[in-house]
């Protein structure tokens, strides 16, 4: 029993001190990056909701030779501008394409914004109907179960597994890096439920995250939709709390 104590808090310590690792860039009040990789930031944005107060989302950069993909935009089309102009004017980077994990504005705020400037989009074809039918920004090209796309010769790869937080929610995954990103289907150690299910689907909650689990057994960095970043823990956190 003593052996397994030290043995979790050794752990415990090496999860807590990679994440003090990661480089954070303050740009705004509102907005913050966090260099997980060479090649990847996720970005942070801070914003108010009523009920909540006062909370970040995360979004995910993943940049190449100049050239970077968005996944998921600040919450408002102003963030978002604020954002694409500082990584241009301080990183050199442009923002080339733009792929939501679903359709909230926590994804999706600054998608308006995103096409005003040219930048080519795609989405899972279920968020892009459910934007239509809201009067929402639509991004440009749907997918139904799975999507590849380059980044110069970097693979990202875009996967449907099923309904949980929405009804449309895909992930991410970034295989150079090992990273994932399944936004706000997945919750940090620290949440005690599945928070917003309003538009999800409790019934297939488990087995969508089931699914990703499966999928992913290699993932080195998990990036949930709010709070702290994290490995495959989050993902069998989140499966716990949906059973």
């Amino acid at each position: 029993m003593k052996r397994q104590l030290i043995c979790l808090v050794t752990v415990l310590f090496l999860v807590q001190t990679q994440a003090q690792d990661y480089q954070k860039i303050k740009i705004s009040t509102d907005i913050e990056l966090i260099k997980i990789s060479e090649n990847a930031y996720v970005h942070v944005t801070f914003g108010s909701l009523q009920g909540y107060g006062r909370f970040g989302s995360n979004g995910l950069i993943y940049v190449d030779k100049g050239k970077a993909f968005l996944f998921d935009t600040p919450i408002t089309d102003s963030l978002t501008r604020e954002l694409v102009t500082w990584l241009r004017d301080s990183l050199q980077i442009n923002i080339v394409g733009f792929v939501p994990n679903h359709w909230h504005n926590d994804c999706t705020g600054g998608l308006g914004y995103l096409k005003s400037i040219g930048v080519e989009t795609w989405a899972n074809q279920r968020t892009i109907d459910i934007a239509k039918s809201k009067g929402l920004p639509v991004p440009e090209h749907g997918f139904t179960d799975s999507l590849t796309l380059k980044l110069n010769d970097r693979t990202i790869k875009c996967y449907y597994f099923g309904p949980a937080h929405s009804r449309d929610n895909i992930v991410v995954w970034l295989p150079e890096e090992k990273i994932l990103f399944p936004g706000c289907m997945v919750k940090e150690m620290n949440s005690q439920n599945l928070g917003n299910t309003a538009d999800g689907d409790l019934n297939e909650y488990a087995g969508t995250i089931h699914k990703v689990i499966n999928k992913f057994p290699t993932a080195r960095i998990v990036i949930p939709g709010h709070g702290q970043i994290g490995g495959m823990e989050l993902l069998r956190h989140t499966k716990e709390l949906a059973e």
